[in-house]
């Protein structure tokens, strides 16, 4: 899309879709930046019932850096044995605490690169605490943002990391703040996964898919989110 289309995209977007304020919850809905930065390391790969499971498990044993350092590795994998890849994550975990006590004395840092460089936290995992739980003006990237985007121009992106960093240099910076919250909504009620409501759509003047496809085309097997579930 022009810059022109990607403004007015957002606009639309902005008065359609529910933004922060009646939605957002905090990762997993934890109350505190680390049992946010917790939950989104064990959600990889994983259900929410899942990872509520496991968060659930493990909070009942550790709620801070500290005392989740105290526990063996095998006490953390048993507990989030639920959210699958159990072992890998305890070892993140661990060193995660670890790092965390070092070199910044407990407390998780606000900053996309200090959250980066944190044991087993990526920059979708990155972006969500930042925007969920630090308020931050930035557009996180799950599965619907990832598909969507793609989908309807804004991006042209094969992986979620590549489309993040194009909708931080695209997106005007006023809608930053909201954006992911009206993409994932949008992508949910709207633009979903196997079959768009192109019926329904208020953007279907600006969307190349739609350009391309017509309201009664099918999801073309490599165009991005074809196989996801919504």
């Amino acid at each position: 899309m022009t810059p022109a289309e990607t403004d007015e995209t957002f606009r639309r977007l902005a008065a359609r879709m529910p933004g922060r304020t009646a939605t957002a919850k905090g990762p997993k809905d934890q109350p505190d930046p680390f049992r946010s930065v917790v939950s989104c390391l064990l959600s990889a790969q994983s259900r929410d019932v899942n990872t509520a499971a496991a968060t659930s498990a493990l909070f009942a044993l550790a709620t801070t850096p500290e005392a989740m350092a105290d526990l063996c590795e095998e006490a953390i994998a048993q507990a989030i044995k639920p959210c699958g890849l159990y072992n890998m994550k305890a070892r993140s975990l661990v060193r995660l605490c670890r790092v965390l006590i070092d070199a910044h004395g407990g407390v998780v840092p606000q900053t996309r690169e200090g959250l980066m460089a944190l044991p087993g936290i990526g920059r979708k995992c990155a972006d969500i605490v930042m925007s969920f739980t630090f308020d931050a003006a930035v557009i996180a990237v799950d599965t619907h943002v990832h598909r969507v985007s793609n989908r309807i121009g804004l991006t042209a992106a094969r992986s979620a990391d590549a489309t993040a960093r194009q909708l931080e240099e695209r997106a005007p910076d006023w809608a930053k703040r909201d954006g992911h919250f009206w993409l994932i909504q949008f992508g949910k009620a709207i633009c979903v996964s196997r079959r768009p409501r192109c019926e329904a759509c208020f953007l279907t003047d600006l969307c190349r898919w739609h350009a391309q496809n017509g309201p009664l085309g099918s999801v073309r097997p490599d165009a991005p989110g074809a196989a996801e579930q919504d």
